[in-house]
């Protein structure tokens, strides 16, 4: 395994059948029932109870309140209970809003909390504070087809606490798709809106734009947006449905970043189409990322080769390790003879819980501070997915595309992870990724080789479509106003965006001054020039060398500037005028969306 100075030695891989074992087994190190690494294992997350107020407060009629805890997905982020309900429509949730109004609370829509960053809370200084979370996955969850717009094969009413995994079974089981998730399919539909969440996908050589789909984000997807809003000439909250292309407000809403009550939408679709996934395990990183016009470039495996090939690419790279885990998906209408044919999303189950390696080195990590097996740590992470990718006959895949797009289940290793979105030009894309690598692997061998390891997880690089108005068949459609791919209007060039997230374990010393480094490094390497950083919104960002999403000038200059200040006013000044009395935020909100 990769030592401090760069050299290498093999770990003995596990056996096929302790591989086909690891995913539901966890050393007793750890000591975590279930066999996973669960957020609230972590030291830093420990939270006071919440103080205030101590009695259940009055709901309006047919709503009851109760206490829960909220953990985010690292524990980074948690309450031991706060206040909650579980409204079951639209005119429940316009209700709540008018008697928070009224009553001095905020109303935190919850879903799954698969969430880095604070836009649900802020965390335990919330605990005497009146913010009550909004269960939207016991009612909110209903789904139909409607008709769609001219130009879109399919579109689809649903509510907003329905889960990704479920509302894309609902699709395909009347034929229909779309080309873009993230890897886990349990996140809410109003939640992946709220932070335009991405998948990996632009075109192949070749490949020809389909009807109703986008290579953008599902925020591009939106045609219709029914919300609660504040309505000013009767002085309440009202639910209202906002279309896109003729009301700006749609386009707000589309990605609210946590300042709008979304009840339901109306997405297009386009038509299924089943997809292939192959890995490989086998090609180093410096030939994957390596520059432009290289010798190694020169060979036809880069980053960027397989990405014209596929269109559909991410690469695994896990800490002090030198072959990044490589996934490449293809349109594929047919079975390919050496393909496994998938009929079940997660086709990973080595990597669905924390297998029995790697949870015994992370237990030292995290008990003993043994922070010096972060090399140790990737090996392992590697060799687990090298071994457990032969061993369950996973290196090549084929089924109906949900199937395959959704392969991170809730069981999996819980880390932190910061998050950008590189815009630039296709032609480009090899060029900030082999930067990027060339950066990160200095950083982790100068930090190394001072005994210092801020990253034990990995790096995962994905690359995505911007959200083009012209792939939504709403007749004048605007992008999302806050969307992290919303096209520039001074970079037309711009066609896709470059995503870049670094994980490592919430506690680890250094992290926060490597991820400060690195953030520093993106925003003045790809500054607006031939490419332009952007923060991914549920990720980490505007780091100091203690914490993240406090950086005072990355919140309240970096992040508008990157946006441009017409456009980003414009979408503060729709939010603001929807909710006037800024009843759906927070602290954190309020000091990153305002003008």
């Amino acid at each position: 395994m990769p030592d401090s100075a760069g050299s290498t030695s093999r770990p003995v891989p596990p056996s096929r059948r302790g591989v086909l074992r690891a995913a539901a087994v966890v050393g007793g190190a750890l000591g975590v029932p279930g066999g996973v690494l669960s957020s609230g294992a972590h030291p830093s997350a420990a939270a006071a109870p919440a103080a205030a107020p101590s009695l259940p407060p009055e709901l309006p009629a047919g709503l009851e309140a109760y206490r829960t805890p909220y953990i985010n997905w690292a524990g980074e982020i948690t309450h031991h209970g706060l206040w909650a309900c579980a409204p079951r429509t639209g005119q429940d949730l316009a209700d709540l809003a008018n008697w928070a109004h009224g009553n001095g609370w905020r109303l935190r829509a919850r879903g799954k909390a698969h969430n880095w960053s604070p836009l649900t809370i802020t965390g335990p200084t919330e605990s005497d504070q009146r913010v009550l979370l909004l269960d939207t996955t016991r009612h909110l969850t209903r789904m139909e087809l409607v008709t769609p717009p001219a130009g879109a094969p399919g579109a689809v009413r649903a509510q907003t606490g329905v889960t990704l995994e479920a509302l894309t079974e609902f699709l395909a089981g009347h034929g229909l798709g779309v080309t873009n998730t993230p890897a886990p399919g349990e996140l809410t539909l109003g939640g992946t809106l709220a932070i335009d969440a991405h998948g990996t996908s632009v075109p192949a050589t070749g490949e020809t734009a389909r009807p109703g789909h986008t290579y953008g984000t599902l925020s591009n997807l939106v045609l219709s947006v029914t919300a609660v809003v504040w309505d000013a000439a009767r002085s309440t909250y009202v639910v209202r449905t906002f279309h896109r292309g003729s009301d700006k407000e749609c386009e707000a809403l589309a990605a609210h970043v946590g300042r709008g009550l979304v009840a339901e939408v109306v997405l297009q679709a386009g038509e299924e189409m089943p997809l292939r996934c192959q890995s490989r395990v086998d090609l180093s990183s410096d030939e994957l990322f390596a520059p432009p016009g290289s010798a190694l470039a020169g060979r036809g495996n880069t980053f960027a080769d397989f990405l014209d090939r596929s269109g559909r690419v991410e690469a695994i790279w896990f800490a002090f390790t030198d072959k990044p885990w490589l996934k490449v998906w293809s349109l594929s209408p047919e079975r390919p003879p050496t393909a496994r044919t998938v009929h079940h999303p997660y086709n990973y189950p080595f990597s669905d819980s924390v297998p029995t390696p790697v949870a015994r080195l992370a237990g030292r990590m995290l008990g003993e501070a043994a922070w010096y097996l972060a090399p140790a740590f990737g090996a392992a992470q590697y060799t687990v997915a090298a071994t457990g990718l032969a061993a369950t006959f996973a290196t090549d895949l084929w089924g109906a595309a949900h199937n395959l797009q959704f392969y991170l289940r809730p069981t999996t290793l819980r880390e932190t992870a910061n998050g950008y979105a590189v815009l630039t030009r296709r032609a480009d894309v090899q060029r900030v990724v082999s930067q990027f690598a060339a950066y990160y692997s200095e950083q982790l061998r100068t930090r190394a080789a001072r005994g210092e390891f801020p990253v034990n997880g990995q790096v995962e690089i994905r690359v995505g479509g911007l959200d083009r108005p012209e792939e939504s068949a709403a007749p004048g459609a605007r992008p999302p106003l806050l969307s992290v791919v919303r096209p520039p209007v001074d970079r037309p060039e711009f066609d896709c965006a470059v995503w870049i997230d670094v994980l490592t374990q919430p506690t680890t010393p250094g992290a926060h001054a490597f991820y400060r480094d690195l953030e520093r490094f993106l925003l003045a390497t790809f500054d607006g020039g031939y490419a332009l950083t952007r923060v991914e919104w549920s990720k980490g960002w505007a780091y100091t060398d203690t914490e993240a999403w406090a950086d005072q000038e990355v919140i309240g200059t970096t992040v508008p500037s990157s946006y441009g200040p017409g456009q980003w006013a414009e979408a503060i000044g729709v939010l603001d005028r929807l909710d006037p009395h800024s009843v759906f935020g927070n602290a954190f909100t309020d000091r990153l969306l305002r003008v």
